[in-house]
């Protein structure tokens, strides 16, 4: 009887065994189940899904521990390696300063070709038929009495309008490329048609890496200046705290030239007018104060960050120094020596491609400009302009 109820109680055991095995399976589908209809209706919050890529943002980038968990011996060769990279750039650097020699070696064999084009511009010398040649398919199709008349009346209207050279043209250029556009003012124009040539000038052999930018202007009832002139330098070394960092030349800092404006020429200041209430007697008087003016010429003027920068103030004269860093560079290398294809636009489609983006908040900071106006200040007639204002 003892064997027989042994069996029962094992056969029972048996069968719990088998049930609970039943119910952790069905538990663990339910629990399942529950995880992908969490998971589906979390991928659907987009409040969720931020907070999700920020953590991943956050962890982008962030050592594995793996470098850590290598043995030292291992951690001995990487070192090697580091070092290795460290003359890496070194070498770079030499490769940059040969560039830059080809640069001015280059440069003395372009500027032949600048020079006819400035010659051309300014109407100095009127290019000859070869030069005037260009291959265009259309007018082969056009039938010869047309092309004749077309010519005649090209012709007559050449006479009537007499243009010397090629008006406007570095005008046109500033304004075609959108980040001189945004500094060339209404009033900068009848200035700027004075400009005749812009040249960079390359440092000289030995010397420290620089480039300097030159505004060749015509005799103008503005300022007494001929040429106005920016000198970038530039770092062509890697820096022995952060030797990773280097990835080329890079300008450090820039100098621009004092403009001698003529007595009450001087756009880069204004005269503005404000009210005064005085506080005891409730008289009121108008002050009249000269303050700074937007003004392509302030690119003669680039603002002063001290090595200590800390304030806010600095920081946004560090934002500007990089913004006026990024149109040296435009100048040298794509400005001056395309200059043709910036004045007929040809340039322009090819950085049409470019990131858009950011055109929104751009327009919101034009829109935001407006706050910066009082009401109170009654700025001056363009006729009265300040006593002559000496700028550094």
């Amino acid at each position: 009887m003892a064997e027989e109820d042994s069996k029962v109680v094992a056969v029972g055991e048996d069968e719990m065994e088998e049930v609970d095995d039943e119910e952790t399976e069905a538990c663990a589908g339910d629990q399942d189940k529950k995880v992908k209809q969490l998971t589906a209706q979390m991928m659907k919050n987009p409040q969720v899904l931020a907070a999700l890529q920020e953590r991943l943002d956050g962890l982008s980038g962030t050592p594995s521990g793996y470098i850590e968990s290598l043995p030292k011996v291992v951690k001995r060769r990487v070192t090697a390696l580091k070092n290795l990279q460290v003359k890496c750039a070194l070498i770079e650097a030499k490769f940059y300063e040969e560039v830059h020699d080809l640069e001015r070696k280059y440069a003395a064999l372009y500027q032949p070709l600048f020079d006819r084009r400035r010659d051309i511009v300014t109407a100095l010398v009127e290019p000859d038929d070869a030069e005037c040649e260009w291959p265009n398919d259309k007018e082969e199709d056009l039938v010869d009495e047309v092309k004749e008349k077309a010519k005649l009346e090209e012709e007559k209207k050449e006479k009537e309008e007499d243009p010397k050279g090629i008006p406007e043209f570095w005008l046109t250029v500033f304004k075609n490329v959108d980040m001189l556009g945004d500094l060339v003012q209404e009033y900068d124009e009848p200035i700027l048609r004075y400009l005749k040539d812009v040249r960079v000038q390359f440092s000289e052999a030995g010397q420290p890496m620089s480039f300097l930018l030159e505004f060749h202007f015509e005799e103008n009832e503005y300022f007494t200046n001929t040429v106005l002139t920016k000198l970038y330098k530039m770092k062509a070394e890697p820096d022995l705290d952060d030797p990773f960092s280097f990835e080329g030349p890079e300008i450090t800092t820039c100098t621009g030239c004092k403009i001698d404006w003529k007595k009450g020429k001087n756009i880069t200041v204004k005269t503005i007018k404000k009210k005064q209430k005085h506080k005891g007697r409730g008289t009121i008087r108008t002050v009249t104060k000269t303050v700074a003016n937007e003004s392509f010429f302030n690119f003669f003027s680039p603002p002063e960050v001290p090595e200590d920068s800390d304030g806010p103030e600095d920081e946004e004269a560090e934002t500007q120094l990089a913004t006026d860093f990024e149109i040296g560079h435009f100048f040298r290398e794509r400005i001056v020596p395309r200059a043709v294809l910036y004045f007929t636009g040809e340039a322009i489609e090819d950085e049409d491609d470019y990131d858009e983006e950011g055109e929104d908040g751009e327009e919101g900071e034009e829109e935001g400009d407006e706050e910066d106006d009082d009401p109170d200040y009654e700025p001056s007639a363009d006729s009265k302009q300040p006593a002559e204002c000496k700028q550094q």
